[in-house]
């Protein structure tokens, strides 16, 4: 395995307003994949995908990122180019791993675009087992409502062919339970694997409560602001020898299929890395009313659930004084926190690491960015 794609669709996502202090409250719908799996299943690997915040009371982050985990720490940075790719529009999107044709390294694209690369992922010997995990991650379920998001994916061989994954080699986790006569919302998912020999498609919820109102058809063609594209310049006929004008129609169609129909596509985006003239802008930020602000308690509280050390332990640097840590992102409008303490960072697992360093939006409390360990040396 040397790609991993996966499409789904901008879903709603609604969180109690309640105050949740010192609680991550997020969801995560994603594709991780592990390109080593010699050493245990938490070995360094890719995520990305879309997700979901509760930030305050009456207010939540939403958009996609992606990260990279190593043995030496890890980092997270948010995806601003796209689409709408910050608002539930029930639009497509497309989540994208590459290796690069050198080295051990890869791309990470969305939307057919490249938007980084890792730096720190182990070399994969020929015939070493790989995985890909494609799913719904929630925490602070009895917070959260989630609709059900049909998630596809395939993954590329050696020969930069796209395939789908044979149904035997696919294993099912549902944590909390299946909703049923056993179990009930809040805690527990609504899930279903389709697909024959070939497995074709997952579709995940976590209702936050009992309701017999069917969902939304996860394929139903979004209803798309005329302004949205409206604001956007007029899109080339070609780009990098992509048809724009049929990648636009297969995204918001049938993204899953569309390395194999928009022509020239599959070759850009095993050579070029940008490959969708229409997601090439930054997404306009997102403008909340005059009042709303998230304040410095409020971060350090988040940022001490995220990264699962004593509040007393982070610093906050205010918005007027902080930057950005990468490329592109310094502004004064970030919250930044650091800590000292040891943590699991986001990557969930029993590792520990030395510090972390984050910044989130002071307006909609977004994490922009955020890296844990060594990793913050890089």
């Amino acid at each position: 395995m040397i790609g991993g794609f996966a499409t789904w669709r901008n879903e709603p996502v609604n969180f109690d307003k309640v105050d949740t202090p010192q609680t991550t409250v997020q969801v995560a719908n994603y594709m991780r994949v592990s390109p080593n799996t010699e050493n245990s299943p938490i070995a360094p690997n890719i995520e990305v995908g879309l997700y979901a915040e509760k930030t305050g009371k009456a207010t939540q982050a939403y958009g996609p990122r992606w990260s990279e985990i190593s043995n030496q720490g890890g980092v997270t940075r948010a995806i601003t180019l796209g689409v709408n790719p910050a608002k539930a529009d029930r639009r497509n999107h497309t989540y994208m791993v590459v290796r690069q044709d050198k080295g051990d390294q890869w791309d990470i694209l969305y939307d057919f675009n490249k938007v980084g690369s890792t730096g720190h992922q182990l070399k994969v010997p020929r015939g070493n087992p790989n995985r890909i995990d494609l799913g719904l991650e929630v925490m602070g379920p009895q917070y959260a409502d989630v609709p059900a998001i049909a998630s596809r994916m395939q993954f590329m061989s050696e020969d930069k062919a796209w395939h789908q994954v044979a149904s035997e080699n696919t294993a099912q986790v549902i944590s909390l339970g299946t909703c049923g006569s056993a179990r009930k919302p809040p805690y527990c998912f609504t899930a279903k694997m389709t697909g024959g020999t070939s497995f074709t498609q997952w579709t995940a919820g976590k209702p936050r409560k009992a309701s017999t109102v069917a969902p939304v058809h996860a394929f139903a063609p979004p209803a798309l602001r005329p302004s949205a594209s409206a604001q956007r310049p007029e899109t080339p006929k070609s780009f990098n020898g992509v048809d724009q004008q049929a990648l636009r129609q297969c995204l918001l169609n049938d993204p899953d299929g569309c390395l194999a129909t928009v022509p020239g596509l599959s070759e850009c985006v095993a050579g070029a890395r940008l490959c969708n003239a229409e997601a090439l802008q930054s997404a306009a930020p997102e403008t909340p009313g005059p009042t709303a602000s998230v304040s410095g308690e409020d971060v350090r509280e988040r940022a001490a659930a995220d990264f699962a050390v004593a509040p007393d332990k982070v610093s906050v640097v205010s918005p007027s004084m902080s930057t950005g840590f990468a490329a592109g992102t310094d502004t004064p409008s970030m919250w930044t926190v650091t800590s000292a303490e040891a943590t699991p960072g986001l990557g969930r697992h029993d590792a520990r690491f030395n510090g972390f360093r984050a910044s989130y939006s002071a307006t909609t409390g977004q994490l922009i960015e955020a890296c844990w360990g060594q990793m913050c040396d890089v």
